[in-house]
Protein backbone atom coordinates (compact mmCIF):
# COMPACT_ATOMS: atom_id res chain seq x y z
CA UNK A 1 0.00 0.00 0.00
CA UNK A 2 1.07 3.56 -0.55
CA UNK A 3 -1.30 5.64 1.72
CA UNK A 4 -5.16 5.79 2.76
CA UNK A 5 -6.42 3.65 -0.59
CA UNK A 6 -4.03 1.23 0.15
CA UNK A 7 -5.92 0.65 3.61
CA UNK A 8 -9.44 1.17 2.17
CA UNK A 9 -8.60 -1.40 -0.81
CA UNK A 10 -8.09 -4.29 1.67
CA UNK A 11 -10.49 -2.89 4.91
CA UNK A 12 -13.92 -2.49 2.91
CA UNK A 13 -13.60 -5.50 0.95
CA UNK A 14 -12.87 -7.40 4.09
CA UNK A 15 -15.72 -5.80 6.08
CA UNK A 16 -18.21 -6.50 3.02
CA UNK A 17 -16.95 -10.37 3.00
CA UNK A 18 -17.84 -10.58 6.87
CA UNK A 19 -21.33 -9.55 6.00
CA UNK A 20 -21.71 -12.89 3.16
CA UNK A 21 -20.90 -10.71 0.11
CA UNK A 22 -18.65 -12.21 -2.44
CA UNK A 23 -16.54 -9.88 -3.10
CA UNK A 24 -13.18 -9.88 -5.64
CA UNK A 25 -10.23 -7.61 -5.48
CA UNK A 26 -8.49 -6.84 -8.40
CA UNK A 27 -5.11 -4.66 -8.71
CA UNK A 28 -2.01 -3.84 -10.71
CA UNK A 29 0.43 -6.60 -11.16
CA UNK A 30 3.06 -4.51 -9.40
CA UNK A 31 6.24 -6.51 -9.15
CA UNK A 32 6.71 -5.72 -5.51
CA UNK A 33 2.71 -7.22 -4.80
CA UNK A 34 3.84 -10.33 -6.44
CA UNK A 35 6.82 -10.40 -4.56
CA UNK A 36 5.06 -10.93 -1.70
CA UNK A 37 2.08 -13.46 -2.55
CA UNK A 38 1.56 -16.15 0.04
CA UNK A 39 0.04 -18.66 -2.55
CA UNK A 40 0.02 -17.86 -6.19
CA UNK A 41 -2.70 -19.45 -8.61
CA UNK A 42 -2.45 -18.48 -11.90
CA UNK A 43 -5.71 -18.01 -13.83
CA UNK A 44 -7.28 -18.22 -17.14
CA UNK A 45 -5.75 -15.18 -19.13
CA UNK A 46 -8.48 -12.83 -19.99
CA UNK A 47 -8.79 -11.37 -23.82
CA UNK A 48 -9.26 -7.91 -24.11
CA UNK A 49 -9.82 -6.10 -26.91
CA UNK A 50 -7.17 -3.67 -28.28
CA UNK A 51 -6.70 -1.06 -30.94
CA UNK A 52 -3.33 -3.22 -31.94
CA UNK A 53 -5.28 -6.46 -31.59
CA UNK A 54 -6.68 -8.80 -28.60
CA UNK A 55 -4.54 -9.04 -25.63
CA UNK A 56 -4.31 -11.26 -23.19
CA UNK A 57 -4.50 -10.36 -19.60
CA UNK A 58 -2.48 -12.85 -17.16
CA UNK A 59 -4.38 -13.09 -13.62
CA UNK A 60 -2.75 -14.94 -10.26
CA UNK A 61 -4.98 -15.17 -7.77
CA UNK A 62 -3.49 -14.63 -4.04
CA UNK A 63 -5.22 -17.80 -2.66
CA UNK A 64 -5.31 -17.24 0.73
CA UNK A 65 -6.45 -19.86 3.48
CA UNK A 66 -8.08 -17.40 5.60
CA UNK A 67 -11.76 -15.71 5.13
CA UNK A 68 -10.26 -12.88 3.35
CA UNK A 69 -11.74 -11.59 -0.33
CA UNK A 70 -9.80 -13.01 -2.96
CA UNK A 71 -6.81 -10.87 -4.55
CA UNK A 72 -6.35 -11.28 -8.07
CA UNK A 73 -3.20 -9.23 -9.39
CA UNK A 74 -3.50 -8.89 -13.32
CA UNK A 75 -0.14 -8.31 -15.63
CA UNK A 76 -0.74 -5.15 -17.70
CA UNK A 77 2.74 -4.66 -17.96
CA UNK A 78 3.67 -3.02 -14.63
CA UNK A 79 7.61 -2.97 -14.11
CA UNK A 80 8.23 -0.20 -12.25
CA UNK A 81 10.01 -0.09 -8.65
CA UNK A 82 6.74 1.67 -7.52
CA UNK A 83 3.07 1.63 -8.18
CA UNK A 84 3.05 5.49 -9.35
CA UNK A 85 5.99 7.69 -9.12
CA UNK A 86 8.53 5.97 -11.75
CA UNK A 87 5.74 5.67 -13.92
CA UNK A 88 4.21 9.35 -14.32
CA UNK A 89 7.22 10.29 -15.52
CA UNK A 90 5.97 8.64 -18.84
CA UNK A 91 1.89 9.75 -19.65
CA UNK A 92 2.15 7.67 -22.24
CA UNK A 93 2.90 4.01 -20.20
CA UNK A 94 1.21 4.74 -17.32
CA UNK A 95 -1.89 5.73 -19.39
CA UNK A 96 -1.80 2.48 -21.13
CA UNK A 97 -1.03 0.45 -18.34
CA UNK A 98 -4.37 1.80 -16.61
CA UNK A 99 -6.04 1.40 -19.88
CA UNK A 100 -5.57 -1.81 -20.53
CA UNK A 101 -5.92 -3.11 -16.41
CA UNK A 102 -9.68 -1.32 -16.69
CA UNK A 103 -10.63 -3.08 -19.91
CA UNK A 104 -9.53 -5.96 -18.75
CA UNK A 105 -11.20 -5.35 -15.19
CA UNK A 106 -14.56 -4.45 -17.27
CA UNK A 107 -14.27 -7.59 -19.34
CA UNK A 108 -13.17 -10.27 -16.10
CA UNK A 109 -16.73 -8.41 -14.09
CA UNK A 110 -18.96 -9.28 -17.02
CA UNK A 111 -17.79 -12.88 -17.82
CA UNK A 112 -17.66 -13.54 -13.42
CA UNK A 113 -21.20 -12.00 -13.53
CA UNK A 114 -20.70 -9.24 -10.70
CA UNK A 115 -23.81 -7.44 -9.23
CA UNK A 116 -21.31 -4.30 -9.13
CA UNK A 117 -18.01 -2.71 -9.78
CA UNK A 118 -16.09 -0.37 -7.19
CA UNK A 119 -14.05 1.69 -8.76
CA UNK A 120 -10.90 3.40 -7.03
CA UNK A 121 -9.88 7.06 -8.58
CA UNK A 122 -8.67 8.01 -12.07
CA UNK A 123 -6.77 4.66 -12.01
CA UNK A 124 -9.75 3.27 -13.08
CA UNK A 125 -11.83 5.42 -14.72
CA UNK A 126 -12.01 4.17 -18.17
CA UNK A 127 -14.11 0.94 -16.98
CA UNK A 128 -17.24 2.95 -17.82
CA UNK A 129 -16.11 3.98 -21.11
CA UNK A 130 -15.03 -0.02 -21.87
CA UNK A 131 -18.24 -1.25 -20.49
CA UNK A 132 -19.91 1.44 -23.36
CA UNK A 133 -17.65 0.62 -25.96
CA UNK A 134 -17.19 -3.52 -25.93
CA UNK A 135 -20.85 -4.81 -24.26
CA UNK A 136 -22.60 -4.06 -20.88
CA UNK A 137 -21.45 -4.31 -17.73
CA UNK A 138 -22.71 -4.02 -14.18
CA UNK A 139 -23.57 -1.02 -12.48
CA UNK A 140 -20.58 0.82 -11.63
CA UNK A 141 -19.73 2.92 -8.11
CA UNK A 142 -17.05 5.74 -8.53
CA UNK A 143 -14.90 6.31 -5.42
CA UNK A 144 -12.90 9.35 -5.66
CA UNK A 145 -10.61 9.41 -3.02
CA UNK A 146 -8.20 12.82 -3.79
CA UNK A 147 -9.72 14.41 -6.64
CA UNK A 148 -6.72 16.88 -7.30
CA UNK A 149 -4.84 13.65 -8.63
CA UNK A 150 -6.80 13.02 -11.85
CA UNK A 151 -4.88 11.38 -14.53
CA UNK A 152 -4.96 13.72 -17.46
CA UNK A 153 -3.26 12.73 -19.96
CA UNK A 154 -2.52 14.00 -23.86
CA UNK A 155 -5.35 14.19 -26.10
CA UNK A 156 -3.59 12.18 -28.70
CA UNK A 157 -3.19 8.67 -26.70
CA UNK A 158 -6.47 8.27 -26.71
CA UNK A 159 -6.98 6.39 -29.91
CA UNK A 160 -3.60 4.21 -29.37
CA UNK A 161 -5.97 2.90 -25.80
CA UNK A 162 -9.50 2.00 -27.99
CA UNK A 163 -11.46 5.45 -26.80
CA UNK A 164 -13.52 6.33 -29.70
CA UNK A 165 -13.71 9.36 -30.97
CA UNK A 166 -17.56 9.69 -29.35
CA UNK A 167 -15.90 9.82 -25.42
CA UNK A 168 -13.19 12.39 -26.54
CA UNK A 169 -14.85 15.59 -26.47
CA UNK A 170 -18.27 15.73 -25.44
CA UNK A 171 -19.61 17.13 -21.35
CA UNK A 172 -20.08 13.12 -20.69
CA UNK A 173 -16.79 12.13 -22.27
CA UNK A 174 -13.03 12.60 -21.25
CA UNK A 175 -12.22 16.40 -22.69
CA UNK A 176 -10.73 18.03 -19.87
CA UNK A 177 -9.32 21.80 -21.02
CA UNK A 178 -7.52 20.72 -23.78
CA UNK A 179 -6.75 17.32 -22.36
CA UNK A 180 -8.26 14.27 -21.44
CA UNK A 181 -8.78 13.05 -18.14
CA UNK A 182 -9.54 9.69 -16.64
CA UNK A 183 -11.22 10.80 -13.23
CA UNK A 184 -13.38 13.29 -15.10
CA UNK A 185 -14.48 9.92 -17.46
CA UNK A 186 -15.31 7.88 -13.75
CA UNK A 187 -17.26 11.07 -12.77
CA UNK A 188 -19.33 11.47 -16.03
CA UNK A 189 -20.55 7.85 -16.44
CA UNK A 190 -20.64 5.85 -13.46
CA UNK A 191 -24.00 4.88 -12.10
CA UNK A 192 -23.10 6.77 -8.69
CA UNK A 193 -20.46 8.69 -7.10
CA UNK A 194 -19.11 8.14 -3.78
CA UNK A 195 -16.31 9.92 -1.10
CA UNK A 196 -14.35 9.10 1.46
CA UNK A 197 -16.24 11.51 3.86
CA UNK A 198 -19.95 13.37 4.35
CA UNK A 199 -18.02 16.74 3.90
CA UNK A 200 -15.59 16.31 1.37
CA UNK A 201 -18.44 15.47 -1.37
CA UNK A 202 -19.84 18.99 -0.40
CA UNK A 203 -16.40 20.57 -0.60
CA UNK A 204 -15.50 18.93 -4.14
CA UNK A 205 -18.36 20.39 -5.77
CA UNK A 206 -17.13 24.22 -4.79
CA UNK A 207 -14.49 25.83 -7.36
CA UNK A 208 -12.08 26.06 -4.26
CA UNK A 209 -11.56 22.19 -3.82
CA UNK A 210 -13.62 20.85 -7.13
CA UNK A 211 -10.00 21.05 -9.67
CA UNK A 212 -12.22 22.76 -12.40
CA UNK A 213 -14.80 19.59 -12.00
CA UNK A 214 -17.18 21.08 -9.71
CA UNK A 215 -19.46 21.96 -12.36
CA UNK A 216 -19.68 18.25 -13.68
CA UNK A 217 -20.03 17.51 -9.51
CA UNK A 218 -22.80 19.82 -9.00
CA UNK A 219 -24.79 18.26 -12.49
CA UNK A 220 -24.35 15.29 -11.07
CA UNK A 221 -24.82 16.13 -6.88
CA UNK A 222 -27.94 13.78 -7.29
CA UNK A 223 -25.91 10.24 -7.27
CA UNK A 224 -23.04 11.64 -5.21
CA UNK A 225 -22.89 10.27 -1.97
CA UNK A 226 -19.78 11.00 1.18
CA UNK A 227 -19.15 7.94 3.01
CA UNK A 228 -16.92 8.24 6.05
CA UNK A 229 -14.20 5.48 6.04
CA UNK A 230 -13.46 3.47 8.36
CA UNK A 231 -10.12 1.81 9.95
CA UNK A 232 -8.51 -1.60 10.51
CA UNK A 233 -9.57 -1.65 14.28
CA UNK A 234 -7.52 -4.89 14.63
CA UNK A 235 -4.43 -3.81 13.01
CA UNK A 236 -4.57 -0.01 15.03
CA UNK A 237 -5.56 -1.41 18.69
CA UNK A 238 -3.78 -0.55 21.96
CA UNK A 239 -4.77 -3.27 23.37
CA UNK A 240 -3.27 -5.59 21.75
CA UNK A 241 -0.44 -3.76 19.71
CA UNK A 242 2.82 -5.48 19.37
CA UNK A 243 4.99 -2.64 17.97
CA UNK A 244 4.32 -0.56 21.04
CA UNK A 245 6.15 -0.26 24.71
CA UNK A 246 2.78 -1.01 26.84
CA UNK A 247 -0.67 -1.88 25.21
CA UNK A 248 -3.51 -0.47 27.17
CA UNK A 249 -7.13 0.86 26.90
CA UNK A 250 -9.21 3.49 28.36
CA UNK A 251 -9.06 2.72 31.80
CA UNK A 252 -5.32 1.80 31.71
CA UNK A 253 -4.02 5.20 30.57
CA UNK A 254 -1.20 5.16 32.69
CA UNK A 255 0.31 3.08 30.52
CA UNK A 256 0.22 5.16 28.08
CA UNK A 257 2.45 7.31 30.11
CA UNK A 258 5.12 4.31 29.60
CA UNK A 259 4.67 4.93 25.93
CA UNK A 260 5.71 8.36 26.19
CA UNK A 261 8.40 7.73 27.79
CA UNK A 262 9.69 5.16 25.47
CA UNK A 263 8.62 7.90 22.96
CA UNK A 264 10.40 10.89 24.37
CA UNK A 265 13.59 8.47 25.05
CA UNK A 266 14.07 7.00 21.20
CA UNK A 267 13.82 10.60 19.65
CA UNK A 268 15.76 12.25 22.49
CA UNK A 269 13.07 15.35 23.21
CA UNK A 270 12.86 16.98 26.52
CA UNK A 271 10.55 14.68 28.92
CA UNK A 272 8.73 17.83 30.73
CA UNK A 273 7.27 19.19 27.09
CA UNK A 274 4.14 17.40 25.72
CA UNK A 275 5.03 15.99 22.71
CA UNK A 276 3.07 17.12 19.18
CA UNK A 277 3.25 14.07 16.84
CA UNK A 278 2.96 14.20 12.93
CA UNK A 279 2.62 11.00 11.03
CA UNK A 280 1.92 12.46 7.17
CA UNK A 281 3.36 12.41 4.02
CA UNK A 282 5.17 15.66 3.59
CA UNK A 283 3.55 17.34 0.49
CA UNK A 284 1.64 20.71 0.56
CA UNK A 285 -1.48 19.45 0.41
CA UNK A 286 -1.03 18.59 4.25
CA UNK A 287 -0.47 22.18 5.56
CA UNK A 288 3.35 21.54 6.03
CA UNK A 289 4.12 24.93 5.23
CA UNK A 290 1.96 26.04 7.92
CA UNK A 291 3.31 23.13 10.17
CA UNK A 292 6.99 24.52 9.38
CA UNK A 293 6.06 28.07 9.75
CA UNK A 294 3.63 27.45 13.58
CA UNK A 295 7.03 25.46 14.72
CA UNK A 296 8.47 28.69 17.08
CA UNK A 297 5.00 29.05 18.14
CA UNK A 298 4.49 25.43 19.26
CA UNK A 299 8.21 25.77 20.56
CA UNK A 300 7.06 28.80 22.88
CA UNK A 301 4.12 27.27 23.91
CA UNK A 302 6.39 24.37 25.73
CA UNK A 303 5.83 21.35 23.30
CA UNK A 304 8.09 19.52 21.44
CA UNK A 305 7.12 18.33 17.51
CA UNK A 306 7.91 15.00 16.39
CA UNK A 307 7.50 14.29 12.72
CA UNK A 308 7.47 10.86 10.66
CA UNK A 309 7.12 11.30 6.78
CA UNK A 310 8.74 11.43 3.70
CA UNK A 311 7.96 13.11 0.26
CA UNK A 312 9.06 16.43 -0.50
CA UNK A 313 12.51 17.00 -0.12
CA UNK A 314 12.76 20.41 0.46
CA UNK A 315 10.29 19.73 3.51
CA UNK A 316 12.35 16.83 4.67
CA UNK A 317 15.39 19.77 4.51
CA UNK A 318 13.30 22.08 6.37
CA UNK A 319 12.30 20.03 9.05
CA UNK A 320 15.82 18.50 9.58
CA UNK A 321 16.60 21.70 9.73
CA UNK A 322 14.71 22.42 12.89
CA UNK A 323 15.97 19.11 14.33
CA UNK A 324 19.39 20.04 14.22
CA UNK A 325 18.54 24.09 15.64
CA UNK A 326 16.41 22.49 18.36
CA UNK A 327 17.58 19.45 19.99
CA UNK A 328 15.07 18.18 22.27
CA UNK A 329 12.22 19.97 20.92
CA UNK A 330 12.11 19.02 17.53
CA UNK A 331 13.06 15.13 15.84
CA UNK A 332 12.04 14.41 12.64
CA UNK A 333 12.34 10.99 10.75
CA UNK A 334 11.56 10.50 6.94
CA UNK A 335 11.59 6.85 6.08
CA UNK A 336 8.63 4.42 6.12
CA UNK A 337 8.73 2.99 9.90
CA UNK A 338 5.36 1.29 10.32
CA UNK A 339 6.85 0.61 14.32
CA UNK A 340 7.39 4.20 14.89
CA UNK A 341 4.59 5.61 13.59
CA UNK A 342 2.49 3.15 15.79
CA UNK A 343 4.53 4.51 18.47
CA UNK A 344 4.05 7.98 17.37
CA UNK A 345 0.71 7.41 18.19
CA UNK A 346 0.43 5.55 21.25
CA UNK A 347 3.33 7.89 22.88
CA UNK A 348 2.38 10.95 21.90
CA UNK A 349 0.02 13.38 23.87
CA UNK A 350 -1.46 15.31 20.67
CA UNK A 351 -1.85 14.39 16.91
CA UNK A 352 -1.36 17.31 14.30
CA UNK A 353 -3.03 17.47 10.94
CA UNK A 354 -2.76 20.94 9.40
CA UNK A 355 -4.10 19.68 6.39
CA UNK A 356 -5.07 22.42 3.54
CA UNK A 357 -7.14 19.72 2.61
CA UNK A 358 -8.55 16.42 3.23
CA UNK A 359 -11.21 13.66 1.52
CA UNK A 360 -10.67 11.52 4.83
CA UNK A 361 -8.01 11.65 6.58
CA UNK A 362 -6.88 8.06 8.70
CA UNK A 363 -4.32 9.26 11.17
CA UNK A 364 -7.30 11.74 13.07
CA UNK A 365 -8.87 8.67 13.64
CA UNK A 366 -6.14 6.23 14.69
CA UNK A 367 -5.04 8.89 16.59
CA UNK A 368 -8.32 8.90 18.69
CA UNK A 369 -8.20 5.06 19.26
CA UNK A 370 -5.01 5.89 20.81
CA UNK A 371 -6.60 8.07 23.07
CA UNK A 372 -3.86 11.21 21.61
CA UNK A 373 -6.28 13.96 21.01
CA UNK A 374 -5.79 15.32 17.35
CA UNK A 375 -5.16 19.05 16.24
CA UNK A 376 -6.45 19.71 12.89
CA UNK A 377 -7.99 22.08 10.37
CA UNK A 378 -11.57 21.41 9.70
CA UNK A 379 -12.09 20.29 6.26
CA UNK A 380 -13.18 17.12 4.27
CA UNK A 381 -13.33 14.10 6.78
CA UNK A 382 -11.08 16.07 9.61
CA UNK A 383 -14.57 18.12 9.61
CA UNK A 384 -16.79 15.09 10.18
CA UNK A 385 -14.46 13.06 12.88
CA UNK A 386 -12.98 15.44 14.81
CA UNK A 387 -15.09 17.30 17.33
CA UNK A 388 -13.01 20.84 18.87
CA UNK A 389 -12.82 20.44 22.58
CA UNK A 390 -14.45 17.15 22.43
CA UNK A 391 -13.00 14.44 21.18
CA UNK A 392 -9.91 16.85 19.99
CA UNK A 393 -9.02 20.43 18.42
CA UNK A 394 -9.76 22.28 15.02
CA UNK A 395 -9.05 25.19 13.45
CA UNK A 396 -10.94 26.74 10.31
CA UNK A 397 -8.42 29.55 8.52
CA UNK A 398 -5.41 27.77 6.80
CA UNK A 399 -3.03 30.09 8.58
CA UNK A 400 -0.24 29.79 10.44
CA UNK A 401 -2.01 31.95 13.49
CA UNK A 402 -5.12 29.73 13.86
CA UNK A 403 -2.73 26.22 13.94
CA UNK A 404 -0.92 28.09 16.46
CA UNK A 405 -3.78 29.58 18.81
CA UNK A 406 -5.38 25.54 18.45
CA UNK A 407 -2.09 24.24 19.70
CA UNK A 408 -2.42 26.46 22.40
CA UNK A 409 -6.13 25.91 23.39
CA UNK A 410 -5.05 22.25 23.40
CA UNK A 411 -1.72 22.15 25.41
CA UNK A 412 -4.16 24.34 28.27
CA UNK A 413 -5.88 20.59 28.42
CA UNK A 414 -2.85 18.83 28.95
CA UNK A 415 -2.59 16.99 32.49
CA UNK A 416 -5.35 19.50 33.41
CA UNK A 417 -8.82 18.95 34.87
CA UNK A 418 -10.23 16.81 32.35
CA UNK A 419 -7.30 15.68 30.81
CA UNK A 420 -8.18 11.94 30.78
CA UNK A 421 -12.02 11.88 30.27
CA UNK A 422 -10.69 14.04 26.60
CA UNK A 423 -8.98 11.05 25.78
CA UNK A 424 -11.29 8.74 26.92
CA UNK A 425 -13.75 9.96 24.76
CA UNK A 426 -10.90 9.99 21.67
CA UNK A 427 -11.07 6.00 22.43
CA UNK A 428 -14.91 5.67 22.46
CA UNK A 429 -15.48 6.48 19.30
CA UNK A 430 -16.48 3.58 16.82
CA UNK A 431 -13.94 3.70 13.79
CA UNK A 432 -14.55 0.16 12.68
CA UNK A 433 -15.89 -0.40 8.92
CA UNK A 434 -19.46 -1.91 10.46
CA UNK A 435 -21.50 1.32 9.60
CA UNK A 436 -19.44 2.43 6.70
CA UNK A 437 -19.83 -1.24 4.79
CA UNK A 438 -23.56 -0.98 5.95
CA UNK A 439 -23.86 2.74 4.04
CA UNK A 440 -21.82 1.06 1.21
CA UNK A 441 -24.03 -1.86 0.94
CA UNK A 442 -27.20 0.51 0.48
CA UNK A 443 -25.07 2.50 -2.34
CA UNK A 444 -24.82 -1.02 -4.38
CA UNK A 445 -28.15 -1.67 -4.34
CA UNK A 446 -29.14 1.84 -4.93
CA UNK A 447 -26.88 1.65 -8.11
CA UNK A 448 -28.09 -1.70 -9.30
CA UNK A 449 -32.05 -1.23 -8.46
CA UNK A 450 -31.18 2.46 -11.00
CA UNK A 451 -29.94 0.69 -13.61
CA UNK A 452 -32.40 -2.26 -13.67
CA UNK A 453 -35.14 0.71 -13.63
CA UNK A 454 -33.31 1.98 -16.69
CA UNK A 455 -33.25 -1.41 -18.71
Amino acid sequence: KTGGLGDVSRALPDALRAQGHDVRICMPGYPTALERMTAPVAQPAITVPWPSGARLVEMVLDDRTDAAPAVFFLDVGFDTARPYHDDMRDHFAAARRFALFSRAVATYARAWGADVIHLNDWQTGLVPVYGLVDGAIPPTVFAIHNLAYQGNIPFELLPQIGVPPAFMRTENGVEFFGAASLMKAGIALSDRLVTVSPTYSREIQTPEYGNGLDGLLRFRRNVLHGILNGIDVDAWNPRNDTLIEATYHGGSLKRKGLNRAALVSELALEPERPVIAMVTRLAHQKGIDMALAAIPAIIGAGASLAVLGDGDAGYEHAFAGAAAALPGRVAARFVFDEGLAHRLYAGGDFFLMPSLYEPCGLGQMIAQRYGTPPIVRSTGGLADTVEDGINGFAFDSPSTGALAHAVSRALAHWNAKGWTALRQQCMRIDHSWNSSAAEYERLYEAATAARAASV
